[in-house]
């Protein structure tokens, strides 16, 4: 059979790729290999024992075997149901079929018979469950395609900011097409979450730049001023070009995603958890230095008083004239800084959530509901909120420096220890109470935005 390219399911890798495994007892296994790929049963052994070595001592004890095995057939249950199309208990090369042309794999009868050859023991030429986890049994999975469709996360969930990592797509969407609806979907989510936040952002800015120990501005007093100064319109300043923004930046980051992974990856082989958040953090970093100049105008359109500025090119025509160029780059630094801590700390929550989910509840399905899905992604954004909020704070200020009256242009270091000196630790998180108070509105509206965006685009889960 022809090579085939990598898929997001394992099943699938370790059908065509990997070497058939028998096994009598728990510590006897035999291992039988396909020399044509010319792999070793210590690369597999190493794969077992990094999946399941949670204390990181390079050994399996009794303990973490055990907990191995029972996390791992809960896994291969879980793909067993989603291949078994009628439900009947047993896995035939039509349904092999079916399932990889979802994927947007065509294969012929007899390539989907070889690969069901290859997992049949009886001879019945099709697969019952037992004959499925004793094949697989002893292959370490963490990636399963039904997995991947339900936990999506940076997609799904917009919470304003631009940190979060890429997602992944799999081979089916890359394939049909269904990845840049996807895109498109998050991207509509995204624009309509941020409007309908729109009051809480630019509270949490003017509360940045100008609360201080001297002069504290509440939620309510802030309001007020605001709406005092402009207007109830007033309150969505800055929305604009924070919401234009958003398909350039995903775009950008998309396609950077995709060729760091490629360079990232070994050999072309899958990409590793380490792998995907440096090639998801260099994606943000590339996204954030080509639109960063938006970022700048939409602090300053935010701040703005009535009359300074008409629009948003207005904006950016007075910024040039009378800073140029390098002030649409100020507080550039901490803002690239600020997705290190953001997106990993986001990203390690959420799988870590994810993760407890599939090995309490996960039964029959691996999709978790609506609740569980907003409450993972709202607490991982929290988390990777608050480790990054200080950065946030120091490129506001940076960025917004040069309209403020009387205010001295410092660098990112003296900031921090001006901010530090005056406001003590604290300080540092100014604002980020209306921030808070932003998430859970702002996941919910991306969310049930994205899911209508999907249904009207034709894609089904």
């Amino acid at each position: 059979m022809p090579s085939l390219p990598h898929w997001q399911s394992e099943w699938v890798w370790l059908s065509v790729w990997a070497p058939r495994l028998f096994c009598s007892e728990v510590y006897s296994v035999m291992h039988i290999f396909q020399e044509s790929h010319g792999l070793c049963y210590v690369s597999l052994l190493q794969k077992i024992v990094a999946s399941g070595d949670t204390d990181r001592n390079e050994g399996l004890d009794f303990e973490e075997f055990s907990k191995y095995l029972k996390e791992h057939e809960k896994k291969l249950k879980l793909t067993f149901k989603s291949l078994d199309k009628n439900q009947d208990g047993r896995i035939d090369a039509k349904e092999i079929q079916q399932s990889l042309k979802d994927m947007g794999i065509n294969l012929t009868d007899r390539d989907a018979e070889t690969i069901l050859n290859s997992i049949d023991a009886d001879g019945t030429m099709s697969v019952d469950w037992n004959e499925w986890r004793e094949h697989f049994l002893f292959n370490p999975a963490d990636n399963l395609q039904e997995i991947i469709r339900y936990w999506k996360h940076s997609t799904v969930l917009d919470i304003g900011d631009s940190l979060t990592i890429p997602d992944e797509f799999t081979e089916e969407e890359k394939t049909t097409g269904i990845w840049w609806k996807q895109l498109v979907s998050g991207g509509v989510a995204g624009a309509v979450s941020r409007t309908g936040t729109a009051p809480l952002d630019r509270m949490k800015v003017f509360m940045q730049v100008h609360s201080s120990k001297s002069n504290k501005i509440s939620l309510v007093g802030g309001f007020k001023q605001m709406i005092k100064e402009g207007g109830v319109a007033s309150l969505w300043r800055g929305n604009g070009v924070n919401v234009i923004k958003i398909a350039p930046e995903t775009a950008i980051k998309f396609m950077a995603y995709e060729q760091y992974k490629k360079l990232l990856a070994k050999d072309g082989g899958k990409i590793q958890s380490h792998e995907r958040f440096m090639a998801g953090s260099l994606a943000g970093a590339t996204a954030q230095t080509a639109i960063y100049p938006m970022e700048v105008m939409k602090t300053r359109l935010t701040l703005r008083k009535t009359g300074q500025y008409s629009g948003m090119f207005d904006c950016a025509k007075k910024i040039l004239k009378k800073e140029g160029v390098k002030a649409f780059y100020k507080g550039y630094v901490p803002n690239i800084l600020g997705i290190i801590p953001y997106a990993g700390i986001d990203l390690a929550v959420y799988e870590t959530l994810k993760n407890a989910w599939l090995s309490k509840y996960a039964k029959d399905t691996a999709n978790p509901g609506v609740l569980v899905l907003l409450g993972c992604g709202t607490i991982s954004s929290t988390c990777g909120q608050l480790a990054s909020y200080p950065l946030a704070l120091v490129r506001t200020r940076m960025q917004a420096q040069a309209s403020m009256e009387g205010s001295e242009q410092v660098s990112m270091s003296k900031l921090v220890k001006k901010t530090m000196q005056k406001e003590g630790f604290f300080g540092l998180y100014r604002g980020i109470l209306p921030n808070f108070m932003k998430v859970i509105p702002a996941v919910s509206i991306s969310y049930v935005v994205y899911e209508y965006m999907r249904s009207g685009l034709g894609i089904s889960k």
